[in-house]
């Protein structure tokens, strides 16, 4: 067995600790890290089609991930609910133990399928906030830093380099996951490439409204809607990008498009940023929020104070 077989079986072991899940994936810069020796924690997303089931099951087989007051309190409707109503559908713990741009290990729900969405939304949101000369780096960095957009943690408790690391660190993953998108811009000459002496592709694009549009199709429908509501447009839009009415969003520069979805955007993260961290606040109790927050914040100071 080679080391990549090793790393992925000790990966899944994990899951022999828990109930049964229908969506796994490990993420972040433990991952991919190019210093391996850095961090022993890896990150974990995983998915249930029944929460509440989920959790019941969980209590029994490791009721040390929850807090304690949760426990006793109300168990797994508690814990459901809390994830539900107060922060935006998920269960946050922090130093779960057994005996991190993404590595799928279990997917019963077609979430890679979703996940194709989401790049074409992320590169498409990326280029309307670029201008209209860019480096591939600038690309992955702008596409990364979508995702801190207005979340409250960048104020306090997040390394302000953390973006360029991440592509840095992770720029051969980035190249991989995006390489079907920019050829099919390219090839629909949204996008024109051309090579640099450090062998990183040198791009423009066309910054026409035509393609803006285009750009504003691809985004989620939660945003455009946000974006028809700031302009005017009362109606939910469309999955084809249009209003109810049929009209088109009517912006009429390039740049007012791009303020607009920037504003949803960072209004989108900012409160469901603020809603996760109260929620998990909650949820992982007072010893391990301190432990966490107080370890988040050291590394942003450091990040601030270091030369």
């Amino acid at each position: 067995m080679d080391n990549k077989d090793t790393a992925h079986s000790h990966l899944l072991s994990f899951l022999n600790a828990i109930p049964p899940v229908d969506f796994c994936c490990v993420y972040g810069s433990t991952l991919h890290s190019t210093d391996p020796g850095k961090s022993t924690m890896v990150d974990y997303i995983l998915g249930v089609s029944d929460p509440l089931q989920w959790h019941s099951e969980n209590l029994k087989m490791n009721a040390d991930h929850y807090a304690s007051w949760m426990v006793l309190l109300g168990g797994a409707k508690l814990i459901t609910n809390i994830a539900d109503k107060l922060g935006v559908g998920v269960h946050f713990n922090p130093y779960v133990t057994w005996n991190d741009k993404v590595n799928m290990l279990v997917d019963n729900l077609d979430i890679e399928t979703i996940n194709s969405v989401n790049l074409r939304a992320a590169m498409s949101a990326a280029l309307l906030l670029l201008p209209p000369k860019f480096t591939e780096e600038d690309l992955y960095a702008k596409i990364c830093s979508l995702s801190y957009m207005g979340d409250v943690r960048m104020l306090f408790a997040e390394d302000r380099n953390k973006v360029k690391k991440i592509v840095q660190g992770q720029f051969d993953l980035f190249q991989s996951m995006y390489k079907p998108f920019l050829e099919e811009y390219e090839g629909k000459d949204f996008l024109r490439f051309s090579s640099s002496k450090n062998q990183l592709a040198n791009i423009s694009q066309d910054c026409g409204l035509p393609v803006t549009h285009s750009h504003i199709s691809f985004l989620p429908p939660t945003v455009r809607s946000q974006m028809g509501m700031k302009i005017g447009k009362k109606k939910v839009i469309s999955e084809s990008g249009k209003v109810g009415n049929g009209n088109e969003l009517g912006f009429g520069s390039r740049e007012e498009a791009a303020k607009c979805m920037q504003k949803a955007l960072r209004r989108t993260v900012m409160v469901s940023s603020a809603r996760q961290a109260v929620s998990g606040l909650l949820t992982v109790g007072g010893v391990k929020a301190a432990r966490y927050l107080t370890s988040k914040m050291c590394k942003a100071w450091r990040s601030w104070t270091r030369t």
